[in-house]
């Protein structure tokens, strides 16, 4: 190329050329990334959710069981419903911290 100027037009349109590609691959690396982590938040929101329906299910199931045999008892109630209440102010405090987590990644 004897043209400075022609050989200078080229340079700059393959330069021109390979940033695009090379911003158009970043950003579609950047999209998917997004795209997974967002199904992957999904997939554990879920899972969350169906792992507190299925302890509610169990405990719903044991306290009936224990409401049951307790009702015999006279000394162990109050001892099974104090032990209920702090199992779901524990469950309570672990899931609000689970939310708390969820929405510092989501933030």
């Amino acid at each position: 190329m004897s043209n400075p100027v022609l050989h200078a037009f080229f340079l700059g349109r393959a330069f021109a050329e390979v940033v695009g590609e090379k911003v158009e691959e970043s950003l579609t690396n950047a999209v998917s990334d997004l795209g997974k982590f967002d199904a992957e938040q999904r997939e554990n929101l879920r899972q969350f959710i169906e792992e507190v329906q299925t302890r509610a299910e169990r405990d719903v199931t044991q306290g009936n069981t224990s409401t049951t045999t307790t009702s015999t008892t006279d000394n162990g109630s109050p001892t099974d419903l104090q032990e209920t209440i702090d199992d779901l102010r524990a469950e309570i405090a672990r899931m609000k911290a689970e939310l708390k987590n969820y929405r510092d990644q989501n933030a």
